[in-house]
């Protein structure tokens, strides 16, 4: 077998592969034999159908097999041989022909850069703290307790909390929503379903009121013709509930499945899970900063393109519906940010190599539980990540990255800023 590597650019390269033929023609001739012993076809006995006849019939495409095996076997060997590290698959081209004896192929790919010393002494990190208070748990078992709501018919105007059911029409210029008639829709005044003009025109209002008002539609809206628009709406109330709310006491706890049904194992599972999920806030936020801080660190890093086209295909597809590609323009606006991101990965892995962090077998198991109990059948989640070969090496790898963000925490310029449990799940815009 011979082999040339020619070096397109600083990371691309272009590998010549000559196989001698008769490797390939031995290897033909191997399967076809294999076949002859059991291959059944009309009008001969098993294991006697001749071997011409099997040439005949299945010769170009165990030709075609073999190749393309012999190919990617040859491409291995090479690659060891050149300890070259593809980042992808190659892209393979070959006649399958032979010429001199020989059957020629070329592979291009782009290969893994030289990745440089980590120095992360100088990293100014800044790690949040908190934690889950009685306050946290009182807070959550009151939206449970908004969850578990009950509305009941009310002879009084509309106030925050209530339930309004209406019927509507908005007319701005020529433009008529609906074209006949009116549309019916409810909402709880202040759950935020509503943009702020269109519930401050719902309140204060009985069942049976018919009234009319302008109301200045946001530039979001989802209808492109009242967007952005001042419109007449006329409206029409139907009905106004008042909310009851369901008393915290053993059997609220029962409601939600606590097995020995008292209202302190609930306040002892809430906080857990608050917990949980503070948990991997904290960790993703403080893995956020590492990564951000080294991608700024190494801006100037080659990297393959095939990695950040890869990226901005993930990032984009994730916020596609289903079935629907990316087209080049949306893959393009996200490049610099999946560029980023590529030099991030590239350096978490970096330094896991050089400082020997292997993944934590514990933490994966525990992650791994995190997640599935998100779900309500658990058992089928972790079922699916264990049979999934795939899913777990996409787990393993953000479990080892949130060790290696810890590891760099632990050896950076790190300060520690103290935040409220809200401060962290709802982080202030801005």
């Amino acid at each position: 077998m011979q082999v040339s590597v020619e070096n397109v650019s600083k990371l691309e390269r272009k590998l010549t592969l000559k196989i001698p033929a008769e490797r390939l023609e031995s290897k033909v001739s191997e399967r076809i034999a294999e076949m002859g012993r059991t291959v059944r076809l009309k009008g001969f006995r098993p294991g006697k159908v001749p071997v011409k006849v099997i040439q005949q019939r299945f010769g170009s495409q165990v030709r075609g097999e073999v190749l393309s095996d012999l190919i990617g076997t040859s491409l291995g060997e090479a690659f060891e041989q050149e300890k070259l590290r593809p980042v992808a698959q190659p892209t393979v081209d070959t006649t399958g022909e032979a010429e001199d004896g020989q059957i020629a192929c070329t592979a291009t790919f782009e290969v893994m850069p030289e990745l440089p010393d980590v120095d992360v002494a100088d990293i100014a990190i800044e790690r949040i703290k908190a934690e889950v208070t009685d306050a946290d748990i009182d807070a959550m078992i009151e939206t449970l307790r908004l969850q578990r709501r009950s509305f009941g018919p009310v002879d009084r105007a509309s106030q925050e909390g209530d339930f309004v059911m209406f019927d509507y029409d908005a007319q701005a210029g020529d433009y008529r929503f609906p074209e006949k008639g009116q549309e019916r829709a409810g909402s709880v005044i202040g759950s935020g379903n509503l943009f702020e003009a269109l519930e401050a025109a719902l309140t204060g209002r009985k069942a049976g009121d018919r009234y009319s008002t302008e109301i200045a539609f946001p530039e979001d809206f989802g209808n492109a013709h009242l967007a952005g628009k001042t419109a007449m709406v006329n409206f029409s109330i139907a009905k106004v509930q008042e909310p009851h709310l369901p008393e915290v006491n053993d059997d609220f706890a029962h409601a939600f499945g606590i097995a020995d049904g008292t209202l302190e194992t609930l306040r002892k599972e809430v906080r857990a899970n608050l917990e949980r999920e503070l948990d991997g806030q904290l960790v993703g936020r403080l893995k956020n900063q590492v990564a951000e801080k080294l991608a700024e660190m190494h801006d100037d890093l080659e990297v393959p393109r095939v990695m950040i086209e890869s990226e901005a295909r993930g990032m984009i597809s994730s916020q596609l519906p289903e079935g629907r590609q990316p087209t080049p323009e949306m893959i393009e606006a996200v490049t610099p940010a999946a560029r980023k991101r590529v030099i991030a990965a590239l350096m978490l892995g970096e330094i896991a190599r050089r400082q020997e962090i292997k993944v934590d077998r514990k933490r994966l198991t525990e992650t791994l539980h995190a997640i599935a109990s998100t779900y309500e059948e658990p058992e089928r989640v972790i079922e699916l990540y264990s049979g999934d070969p795939q899913l777990m090496q996409g787990l393993q790898s953000r479990v080892l990255e949130d060790q290696v963000a810890e590891w760099v925490a632990e050896h950076a310029k790190t300060t520690e800023k103290k935040l409220s449990f809200d401060e962290v799940m709802k982080p202030a815009k801005g």
